[in-house]
């Protein structure tokens, strides 16, 4: 079952994270977390000005919103849907890129690779904590971004 975060300029001007909070704390109280694993999507509806040719992870007060988010709930990426392109979003909202018209998006590669480190130690700890077997998940994770993950990696975390 999809669930879907609607998020308005308003909300996004007043970094008000109530309509994600909602959804958090009910997956949270309800114990469900982990049945909703790679279902969360968001509709962002956000006023840009006509002509205005900026994708939305561009305009840095959909950036600041993304981030004050990921600050609350760091573990978030196991909730969004990987397969409608979620995670990539997401990722683009937290992380330095450009775009290229016929490469699309592009990573600052070391603004990337810190990303992708402090999401795994993250989620590592998160999923543990959750039971919830880790290393496959983190793995596939990484590969979204371009990154390979070796099993001695996960034998010292």
């Amino acid at each position: 079952m999809t669930i879907k975060i609607a998020i308005n300029t308003d909300s996004i001007n007043n970094l008000d994270l109530s309509p994600a909070s909602t959804v958090m704390e009910k997956l949270q109280q309800d114990g469900a977390i982990a049945s909703h694993e790679q279902h969360l999507q968001f509709e962002i509806n956000y006023a840009l000005e006509p002509g205005d040719p900026r994708e939305l992870s561009e305009v840095p007060e959909v950036r600041l919103w993304f981030l004050r988010l990921d600050a609350r709930y760091p573990w978030l990426p196991f909730l969004l849907d990987w397969k409608v392109g979620e995670f990539a979003r997401y990722t683009a909202m937290l992380v330095p890129h450009q775009f290229n018209p016929k490469e699309g998006i592009q990573y600052n590669p070391e603004a990337l690779e810190i990303f992708l480190m402090h999401k795994i130690f993250i989620l590592s700890d998160w999923l543990k904590q959750q039971s919830i077997p880790s290393q496959s998940r983190l793995k596939s994770m990484a590969q979204m971004l371009g990154y390979e993950l070796e099993d001695d990696f996960f034998a010292i975390l």
